[in-house]
């Protein structure tokens, strides 16, 4: 059994086939997929698509590069949205949320502080309803440990991460899991090898974050949350582990990080 902790299932390079997609991920032993909201926008196409799958479940949050389009009023929203679906038991994490300073334009000036404000809400919007969070923490690990440490939420996961060995270790002692995935299955990879083979296991969760960051042996086709299971091949390779031993604990990890996730 195998859990894929972040995948953006109603992406439009899905289209017509994502209850397909989720089907065949089902058939291939995916019992559960994470489906982040990006943007106020998909708030009600990631609630449906989990409500159509038994094994997807969803998060509601504004990505960092979407919220130069994001509207004050769209954390209200979200808030609202929230607290009216915690009785919904697909709800598992206020996400994807967190900082991005890989594209130019949103690392520094008025950008960068509008990225950190919605950060920052959202932050404690997560802690005030006592969910954890869907980590984006691209080139941005240090700060959003900062605001972490601010703002305490109940843990969750620093989606893709490619930090240091210290950063990692920051993570984990407020918490988090990190997610590994197809970057993983890159030779060339070697930071991303080193920290999915040296890390605790504890602390790993698998993603595909389809249909981005395809594995090497689709790059550059769409990735699927079908490929999951290939990709924690690699990293009981890579650890030296059976695969069965890695999807147990994985899957307990994803657990663990979003207990809403049965």
């Amino acid at each position: 059994m195998w859990i894929d902790t972040h995948c953006h299932l109603d992406a439009s390079e899905f289209g017509v086939e994502a209850d397909a997609v989720a089907r065949a991920a089902a058939a291939g032993k995916v019992a559960g997929i994470v489906i982040p909201a990006v943007a106020c926008a998909n708030f009600g196409a990631v609630a449906t698509l989990a409500a159509r799958h038994a094994n997807c479940r969803y998060a509601l949050g504004i990505h960092p590069i979407f919220v130069p389009d994001a509207e004050e009023s769209d954390l209200a929203v979200l808030r609202a949205t929230a607290e009216a679906a915690l009785g919904d038991p697909n709800l598992v994490a206020i996400g994807e949320i967190g900082l991005d300073f890989f594209v130019p334009a949103l690392a520094s000036g008025p950008l960068r502080e509008k990225q950190e404000y919605f950060y920052s809400e959202q932050l404690k919007i997560a802690r005030d309803l006592g969910l954890p969070v869907v980590l984006h923490v691209r080139r941005s690990q240090d700060i959003v440990l900062k605001y972490l440490r601010r703002i305490p939420v109940a843990g969750g996961i620093a989606h893709a991460f490619n930090g240091s060995f210290q950063q990692a270790d920051a993570f984990i002692g407020l918490g988090f899991r990190l997610g590994f995935g197809g970057a993983m299955t890159f030779t060339r990879a070697l930071q991303i090898r080193r920290l999915a083979t040296q890390l605790p296991l504890d602390a790993i969760v698998l993603e595909t974050d389809a249909p981005d960051i395809p594995p090497t042996w689709i790059h550059p086709g769409r990735n699927s949350p079908e490929e999951l299971p290939r990709i924690g091949h690699v990293l009981a390779e890579l650890r030296g582990m059976s695969v069965e031993d890695v999807a147990c604990a994985t899957t307990q990890n994803a657990r663990a990080a979003l207990p809403r996730l049965v």
